[in-house]
């Protein structure tokens, strides 16, 4: 479980799905019994010493459950940690300049991936290369790059669209900003959820470690003594 400061007060709190049950009781025993607002996107625990809780539910929306506004019962609480936990396929597309990772993840398991990698000379020229011919070079190699991680991600993602819940991007936003101009790889942006996966060098081990990323309920936490942005 990791923690961050939130924009505008309070602190962001990533919750795996395992723990979340575990979590939300111990919100309730630390601040006393909350009373629960909900949208489709977010669930919110106001508790009596005034602690705010605001559970982000990932890959909304969050299936109606009784009557929002009372006292958080047991059947939300596990309606919300169902939902966390359940089993859906997401597809997960890792970009950076010379380097890819594509896969499909049955929960927390991945289940297809393609890895690759691409040359891509660095930004300084070297030798006696005139810098416009080194520039020539490189663009050519980010263009192949670019091509080859487009085509791998058409290869693996777009046979299975109609089964993936949604697709999560990550690597450089520069990289995907690319995919996204290719025009067959529309449909796959139009299933674009959870927040961009900052992450290093696309590889196997990296793209294996995602699901503890785009899995995790992020719930921000404010306490009664922070600022809190309108609205929230």
């Amino acid at each position: 479980m990791g923690s961050r400061p939130a924009a505008g007060g309070g602190r962001w709190v990533s919750v795996a799905p395992e723990r979340l049950a575990g979590w939300l009781r111990g919100f309730a025993e630390r601040h006393g019994p909350p009373v629960v607002s909900a949208t489709a996107e977010v669930v919110r625990l106001s508790a009596p010493d005034g602690e705010v809780a605001e559970c982000h539910v990932p890959f909304p929306p969050l299936p109606p459950v009784g009557t929002a506004g009372g006292p958080l019962r047991e059947p939300y609480s596990a309606a919300l940690v169902e939902h966390a936990m359940c089993e859906r396929r997401v597809g997960v597309v890792l970009v950076r300049l010379g380097g890819y990772a594509v896969g499909v993840f049955e929960g927390a398991d991945l289940v297809v991936s393609k890895v690759g990698s691409r040359h891509v000379q660095g930004r300084t020229a070297a030798g006696g290369w005139s810098q416009q011919r080194f520039a020539r070079r490189r663009a050519k190699q980010a263009g192949e790059a670019h091509g080859a991680a487009a085509e791998t991600v058409v290869r693996v993602l777009v046979p299975r669209l109609p089964e993936l819940a949604g697709v999560v991007f990550g690597g450089s936003r520069r990289s995907v900003e690319a995919l996204r101009e290719v025009r067959g790889l529309a449909p796959l942006f139009a299933l674009e959820t959870g927040d961009f996966l900052s992450v290093p060098e696309p590889r196997l081990a990296v793209l294996i470690d995602t699901p503890r990323l785009f899995r995790a309920v992020k719930t921000r936490v404010v306490t009664p003594h922070e600022k809190r942005e309108p609205g929230l």
